[in-house]
């Protein structure tokens, strides 16, 4: 059974969850919530604020890394509410370490990946990543994040990996895997759909969208920290993440629903 303070902290869930859907917030309450989120999820992130900010009153302030590194950062007493991962792996971490409080974990995303290139004449497919003129294929690193398993796993599943040794430039996260194609020191990445509709409008290129079961679920998670237990505009924010209108908005950016 729950503990009295996990059971006043779900209560409390609950009531802040009704006012902040309801719009029952006062702006006397307005408070701070400090989110740490994964950098495939910046861009959206920073989208969805004006709406949060505006339903519940509450300012929303955040942080971008890599999923490792920003867990690495809770772990040391980085001051955040809420941890916004690209996996689930981390958020239950914290929740069994007791840096985070259990059953408020979420699912708020799931990723879908893209190969993609700037600059390459004619369609893409997975023909694509054994080209003669592919001489380094962006991946997020797969010991850091996420992105960088799932791209491994397709790699593997394509039966391509082996053609590859030697050509793969790992970036931290799948932010800099997406630089590196951007600045065309790769010639190809395999990156989050999201970053490239985030910015297709402004850059030339082509991509492939593999299809979502040779590789292994990309399940985003959110969980609210520990120390923001009782903090109304983190609870607030969690409410936010997991109403139906977040969720619409959310699969509009190169998420699958």
């Amino acid at each position: 059974m729950l503990g009295r303070s996990r059971l006043r902290c779900a209560a409390r869930v609950l009531v802040f969850a009704v006012c902040s859907l309801s719009g029952g917030w006062s702006m006397a309450a307005a408070g701070e919530v400090r989110v740490a989120v994964a950098t495939n999820f910046r861009v959206p992130l920073e989208e969805l604020r004006p709406d949060f900010e505006k339903q519940t009153g509450h300012h929303l302030k955040l942080s971008a890394g890599s999923t490792g590194k920003l867990y690495a950062q809770i772990r040391l007493g980085s001051p955040f509410h809420v941890f916004m991962a690209a996996d689930q792996e981390r958020p239950q971490k914290l929740v069994d370490e007791g840096l985070a409080v259990p059953g408020s974990t979420i699912t708020y995303a799931r990723g879908q990946l893209t190969l993609w290139a700037k600059d390459w004449d004619g369609p893409l497919s997975a023909v694509s990543l054994v080209h003669p003129k592919v001489s380094r294929l962006a991946i997020a690193s797969p010991e850091l994040a996420p992105y960088g398993r799932a791209a491994m796993d397709l790699l593997y599943a394509l039966g391509v990996l082996e053609n590859l040794t030697g050509k793969l430039a790992m970036g931290e996260n799948v932010g800099q895997a997406f630089a590196f194609v951007q600045t065309q020191n790769a010639q190809l990445g395999l990156v989050a759909l999201s970053q490239v509709l985030q910015y297709e409008d402004g850059l030339r290129g082509q991509r492939w969208d593999p299809p979502s079961d040779l590789y292994g679920p990309i399940l985003q998670d959110a969980v609210l920290l520990d120390r923001a237990r009782e903090n109304p505009a983190a609870i607030a924010f969690m409410a936010f993440l997991a109403s139906p209108e977040t969720r619409s908005r959310v699969a509009s950016m190169g998420y699958l629903p």
